[in-house]
């Protein structure tokens, strides 16, 4: 397995990363994800860890904090084999005002219940799940500088920031000498490439490494889904697509054509060629694979160890290409003074 540095940090991880969203299964949202108990929990970490994957990412919200519960137990007595990423700052409780957000209050009431929940002493890497307008930057980050120096926090992240949200952040860190956000966690496949037209070239600049969420577009490049046939009775965009970032019709079968085209030459699946593209674009530092189960996780496993051709990679990125909103369709008139990122 290659490791990759998590952005400017000296902190190595691996470019697969397992994320827990299938864990626990409460609510009907991740229940359509899958429902994966202790048990095979625990044979699926077996398979990560012998194949190198050491990191797995979850977060409070997820099935309610039993993903958590359930990563935690399954890691019983070889925690210093993993790298554990959470996240948090969605509302995890209704009967508190308070515990929404990244205000002091939340985040250290919310960094206590995920270590006691992971059965850890300390978060490698903690990220906020999503922006939150309300409360000022330098509360955050004087809050998360207080949990890094407490020991209770290694790294910390974002997730679903814009451009702004993430580069105001990182301006009061320098100003305070605050910790960098060294990670991005953000939604990136074949069929959703706005992260290159600011997340990634902020990330260059910045020294924020990408970790990427849903590499194969909200469950739509599993290889299951095929022009003139309807959506298999098993894929959980039956319940979960309207959550999902939309795509055209024409243009999903646009690329899966393309990928078609590419398996035949690599005798690559669908999944594996959409997961090694993600892992030759600049910024990446890892790409978070769900499975229900051993095979479609040992399938994900095959993303790694060899690398599609330049030519592929340019049939792949022709036919996944969209005209960018203002002012990047702009921009891209002028390469010599904005060269693209990729």
């Amino acid at each position: 397995m290659e490791y990759r540095f998590l952005g400017a940090s000296g902190f190595k991880v691996p470019v697969l990363s397992f994320g827990t969203g299938t864990f626990g299964g409460k609510g009907e949202f991740f229940e359509a994800w899958g429902a994966t108990d202790v048990a095979e929990a625990s044979r699926l970490i077996d398979i990560c860890l012998d194949a190198g994957v050491t990191m797995f990412d979850t977060a409070d919200i997820y099935s309610r904090g039993i993903s958590e519960s359930v990563l935690g137990e399954a890691l019983k007595g070889r925690r210093d084999k993993a790298i554990i990423s959470t996240k948090a700052t969605f509302r995890f409780d209704d009967d508190d005002a308070n515990n929404v957000g990244s205000s002091r209050f939340h985040l250290k009431r919310a960094v206590d219940a995920a270590l006691k929940r992971l059965q850890t002493d300390y978060i490698d890497l903690f990220q906020l799940h999503g922006f939150d307008a309300r409360t000022p930057a330098e509360e955050v980050l004087s809050t998360l500088d207080e949990l890094v120096r407490a020991g209770k926090i290694l790294y910390t992240g974002v997730s679903n920031f814009s451009g702004w949200h993430l580069m105001k952040s990182l301006g009061v860190a320098d100003r305070y000498g605050y910790p960098r956000y060294v990670a991005n966690q953000t939604y990136y496949s074949l069929i959703g490439r706005d992260y290159e037209w600011e997340l990634m070239p902020l990330g260059i600049d910045q020294g924020v490494g990408a970790v990427v969420w849903s590499p194969l577009g909200w469950g739509r490049l599993t290889g299951k889904i095929r022009r003139g046939q309807p959506l298999p009775q098993t894929s959980r965009l039956h319940k979960t697509a309207e959550q999902g970032p939309p795509v055209p019709d024409e243009y999903l079968f646009r690329v899966l054509d393309a990928i078609d085209e590419v398996a035949q030459e690599t005798g690559k699946t669908v999944p594996q060629i959409a997961l090694n593209w993600l892992l030759q674009r600049p910024t990446v530092s890892t790409v978070l694979i769900g499975a229900r189960d051993e095979a479609q996780l040992r399938q994900n496993l095959g993303a790694v160890g060899w690398n599609l051709t330049a030519e592929q990679v340019a049939k792949l990125d022709a036919a996944s290409a969209v005209r960018p909103v203002y002012p990047y369709w702009h921009q891209e008139g002028f390469s010599e003074r904005n060269p693209s990122p990729v």
